[in-house]
């Protein structure tokens, strides 16, 4: 039956799986599903539970291991249900030795295996091959977070920041090239924050500069995740001025309230959110913004929501991912004043509205330009702000392709 990879949440996720993957085939288990838990919401963690639920149902003689942040965070939670056989930490997932381990029976692997993640001061590079079916791959550069948004969880699942080194980056990414990959995207907990626990403290411009200068073959580069606030000048610039980074970016706004964005001890205000979207678009006028929205954090009045939902315009966002806030026990922010969960709901659904007419007014503008497409599997591809595109079955996976745009479809994918 061979190992099967069940993952949740960000795209960091998405490369330890790919690490986790590798190391458990190498160590020869067969019949194992492996869960990559989620934390960032309650709705995460019982999408895990529930997920296991029904693998075990389908799969009774597989062996389940869970781990993840939610693992991470509350293991106990997980070692309570019958169908899982071990739960491992973010610290020991990756490492090939735990799947060693945990496939010999004489070494006596305990079911549960979480360390103090804290404790945790280096990462090391996954040392991922390929993305099996991936026309993209997606490279680890740091990991954890210093900053402590009252609403967030995600540190005591991740540790604090700590950084690859620049070196062993642009290593894993020329392998990737080599492998057939055509575009790489640095992913992380807090990117921006890269670097600062290295020698000589670099930014994440210095380490996008050095990757476009040091693997030419590269076709594409991108950026997950970003602060907005902390993007330094050798990234701005990169951005504007070299054509293989992207033109596309995934803010974490979390909200449009200056006061709001004080309680949940984000380092960005409103204003500040809004000069870098113009700024950027006016040096890189073809340049795409997501972000991230969260709908009814405690205390948020209807006229703070409505600076969020202003925000759609203001900032001139393509996408939007939108959060309905719900409380984390351990975070400031479970025992602030809460929203009615009606309200919420509301709130959430206005803002999805509203992405909804951003992704349009998106796709609108494309219309009629000529696009070099990236084509991945099934029949679509992505343009360089990372739209897709329905090109059909003419285009074989990985290569590129100059198109021009001639509509779009009701599920706002883009037509030729």
């Amino acid at each position: 039956m061979g190992v099967e990879l069940v993952t949740f949440g960000c795209r960091l996720n998405v490369v330890e799986s790919e690490a986790m993957k590798q190391a458990a085939l190498a160590s020869g288990h067969d019949d194992l599903v492996i869960i990559n838990t989620c934390a960032v919401t309650n709705e995460a963690v019982r999408q895990a539970r529930q997920t296991i639920r029904r693998l075990k149902r389908e799969r009774p003689d597989a062996r389940i291991v869970v781990t993840g942040c939610a693992a991470q965070i509350e293991p106990e939670r997980f070692a309570e249900m019958p169908e899982v056989s071990s739960v491992i930490g973010n610290e020991a997932k990756t490492k090939a030795e735990t799947w060693a381990s945990l496939a010999d029976p004489s070494t006596g692997f305990e079911r549960v295996r979480v360390s103090d993640i804290m404790a945790v001061r280096e990462l090391s590079p996954h040392l991922v091959e390929a993305f099996e079916g991936h026309t993209r791959a997606f490279v680890e550069i740091q990991n954890g977070c210093d900053h402590r948004c009252t609403f967030c969880i995600i540190p005591y699942g991740r540790g604090n920041s700590r950084s690859v080194p620049m070196g062993a980056i642009i290593d894993q990414i020329a392998r990737l090239v080599d492998a057939g990959h055509k575009e790489a995207v640095l992913t992380g907990v807090d990117l921006t924050s890269f670097g600062a626990d290295l020698p000589g403290a670099p930014k994440l411009g210095a380490l996008v500069k050095s990757i476009l200068r040091h693997v030419p073959d590269l076709k594409r580069l991108r950026l997950s995740s970003i602060d907005s606030v902390e993007a330094d000048d050798d990234l701005i610039d990169a951005i504007a001025t070299d054509s293989r980074l992207m033109p596309h970016l995934h803010l974490s706004l979390q909200s449009g309230d200056d006061m709001i964005l004080k309680r949940m001890k984000r380092r960005h205000s409103r204003a500040d959110a809004i000069r870098f979207c113009a700024d950027m678009r006016k040096a890189r006028p073809d340049i795409a913004y997501g972000a991230d929205l969260i709908a009814g954090f405690p205390t948020e009045t209807e006229e703070m929501f409505q600076n969020s939902l202003a925000l759609v315009e203001e900032c001139g966002l393509a996408s939007l991912h939108v959060f309905p806030y719900s409380p984390r026990p351990g975070t400031p922010a479970a025992k602030m004043p809460q929203v009615k969960g009606d309200v919420i709901k509301d709130r959430a659904k206005r803002l999805r509205e509203a992405g909804d007419e951003a992704i349009k007014r998106h796709l609108e503008r494309l219309i009629g330009t000529e696009q070099e497409v990236l084509v991945e599997r099934g029949g679509i591809a992505r343009t360089p702000c990372f739209t897709p595109v329905q090109v059909g079955d003419q285009f074989e996976a990985g290569c590129f392709v100059n198109i021009r745009i001639a509509g779009y479809a009701s599920n706002g994918i883009l037509t030729i």
